[in-house]
């Protein structure tokens, strides 16, 4: 598949019909439907981080923010599914050794393989002839119903280092019953386990590496930013649909949420939640628009405080949905409680705002280094750690 030349925003927006209609039956399948699956791979989304050597997008960091963040305003399971798919497929594409790559990307026709599972807990490995030997236990595998291999990350008990491994997907790995939860449920972010499984050396690459096989700029941000740029889409996408949701019912001009039109409590409120969604958002594309300029500049590596920045406008931007969530419970009322946009939109901000990359130590941290108390330290995924002597 070749989409080196499309216009991935685009293509989201064109999803966004199919997204909303089916965004409860997600809920249902406690997977994406088969339908959602197929024109999420027609599309090419899966490989809107693949190298452009690959067939790949390449897509800048605000583009990403722009695909996912239109993703999550039709529904925010199929984002949360596509963002971690894009992120696995993506950069297996570009630090994985050459000849893991027919394997990984030869065999599954006229689309991108879907790569998914879990890079923030690591399982065990241990160096084998020819490889490694896998086993662990790993919760939230996003999208893994709909994978063809696995991402997962391992570290060695004996000398420490971390890696991620790529490997084909088997039922027997999968927990199906695992995933019981109050929101995000269409992720099906099952489970899954392995014991002892042999992977090629060639099929395993260092976890926190920035230095790319293959690909161009972007690539230099490291796996974990990546992450950062997804679900800060993501708390875009659904603190607009749940703002513009209450406008809705506001315009209604029935019932009791009919008369919050006129309140002035509510239309002051309503009047910062959009400053607060929208300053939120200008910050991101600020922070990641002087990344942008870095890497175009030909930089080699992000900055110490260029990641500290994506960090703490990723948590800025999430609490920022969240509070506007706040305030469509406080005034929606009892719309919320029942099934329909409100309910589930609530529930996946929620859910989506417990992930580790918006966490009170990642805050912290931020914290540390933009107050000047971490002068000789730089950040290795999701912490500061002192720079070697």
């Amino acid at each position: 598949m070749d989409i080196t030349t499309r216009d991935m925003v685009a293509e989201a927006k064109k999803l966004q019909p199919l997204l909303m209609e089916h965004s409860e039956r997600h809920e249902e399948l406690n997977a994406l439907s088969p339908e959602v699956v197929e024109a999420i791979n027609k599309s090419g989304l899966v490989g809107m981080w693949v190298p452009k050597a690959l067939g790949g997008a390449e897509l800048s960091p605000r583009e990403s923010i722009e695909a996912v963040a239109a993703l999550a305003y039709a529904d925010p399971a199929t984002s949360w599914v596509t963002m971690a798919a894009a992120l696995s497929t993506g950069t297996g594409g570009a630090y994985l050794h050459e000849d893991a790559l027919e394997t990984v990307f030869g065999g599954v026709g006229d689309r991108f393989p879907v790569i998914a599972g879990q890079g923030t807990r690591a399982g065990t490995v241990r160096e084998v002839e020819g490889g490694y030997s896998l086993t662990g236990d790993w919760s939230f595998g996003s999208g893994i119903k709909h994978a063809d291999f696995i991402h997962t990350a391992a570290a060695d008990p004996d000398t420490g280092k971390a890696y991620i491994f790529v490997l084909p997907v088997k039922e027997e790995y999968l927990d199906d019953s695992s995933w019981d939860v109050m929101g995000l449920i269409g992720t099906g972010s099952i489970d899954y386990k392995l014991r002892d499984v042999f992977v090629p050396k060639a099929f395993g690459y260092d976890m926190f590496t920035e230095d790319a096989l293959r690909g161009g700029g972007i690539f230099a941000i490291g796996t974990i930013q990546f992450a950062i740029l997804g679900h800060t889409g993501f708390a875009i996408g659904v603190g607009r649909r749940l703002l513009d949701e209450l406008a809705k019912l506001a315009q209604n001009g029935k019932g009791r949420l009919g008369q919050i039109g006129k309140d002035g409590a509510f239309l002051e409120e309503y009047a910062r939640m959009e400053a607060r969604l929208r300053s939120a958002q200008a910050w991101c594309m600020e922070v990641w628009s002087d990344i942008e300029a870095s890497l175009d500049a030909g930089a080699k590596e992000v900055t110490t405080r260029q990641k500290t920045l994506a960090r703490l406008s990723l948590n800025n931007m999430t609490f920022a949905a969240y509070d506007v969530m706040n305030f469509v419970i406080k005034t929606a009322a009892t719309q919320t409680i029942r099934p329909g946009v409100l309910n589930h939109f609530i529930r996946d901000m929620m859910v989506g705002s417990t992930h580790v990359t918006s966490s009170q130590p990642v805050l912290r941290d931020t914290g540390r280094e933009l107050a000047g108390l971490a002068p000789n330290e730089h950040w290795v995924f999701l912490g500061l750690v002192p720079d070697e002597a």
